[in-house]
């Protein structure tokens, strides 16, 4: 069964992908808006920057976030010059991890929606006098409404699944910084295989209706096509 430092994990594992799912949307809806539309070398440049963490080792990721987050790095220094402390081993910190390593999963549906939209539909906008901003939110953002939902939901699931950022980025804290990953983790290493197994399965329940709600709605669209 599942132990109070179980739940504790499972609560703040839920807290974290949440947090960064809305963060991740706000962030992916403008950049993906622009990557989908610039045909600058600047728009490639930032792509593949957005790309990188899908192909980097998390471990790699982790340790040039630590050493930003250090005393000696850029953002430390910047946020201990501001009294706010520092961001590693901190739930903050984790956040901003999260998003950077799930970026792509955001901006990647929401990249390909905007993209399958064609222009016609902004020429009929544009016909109509809609500006720039009103087509945006009253043509793009209904049209790419499954690459939105796409983005939401692989952000939130792979935020959840997230293993070695979090454990270079946050340790392992009770209730700061210990998600559901480190907690099966720890559960292994202390040859808890049952407590292991009940964390592990649920983690494959919660993948597999992750993956099933997906296909089912990419069904659904494609019948509406």
């Amino acid at each position: 069964m599942l132990t109070s430092h179980d739940w504790a994990a499972i609560v703040l594992t839920l807290k974290l992908a949440g947090l960064t799912t809305v963060i991740l949307l706000i962030l992916s809806l403008p950049l993906a808006w622009w990557l989908a539309r610039s045909r600058s070398l600047a728009a490639s440049v930032v792509g593949a920057l957005a790309t990188l963490p899908l192909v980097l080792p998390p471990t790699v990721l982790g340790f040039y976030l630590l050493v930003a987050m250090g005393e000696h790095g850029p953002l430390g220094w910047l946020t201990l010059k501001l009294g706010w402390g520092l961001l590693s081993f901190s739930f903050t910190g984790l956040v901003i991890a999260s998003v950077i390593y799930s970026l792509p999963f955001a901006v990647h549906p929401l990249q390909q929606a905007f993209k399958a939209i064609g222009e016609r539909p902004f020429e009929v906008a544009a016909t109509l006098r809609a500006s720039k901003l009103d087509a945006f939110f009253s043509v793009a953002l209904p049209l790419a409404r499954p690459g939105i939902i796409t983005a939401a939901v692989m952000s939130f699931a792979h935020t959840v699944g997230e293993f070695g950022v979090v454990l270079m980025i946050g340790g392992n804290i009770p209730g700061r910084t210990r998600v559901v990953s480190v907690q099966i983790f720890d559960h292994v290493e202390a040859l808890e295989y049952a407590q292991a197994h009940w964390l592990s399965g649920g983690m494959l329940l919660f993948s597999f209706i992750v993956l099933l709600t997906l296909y089912l709605l990419q069904r659904r669209n494609f019948r509406v096509i």
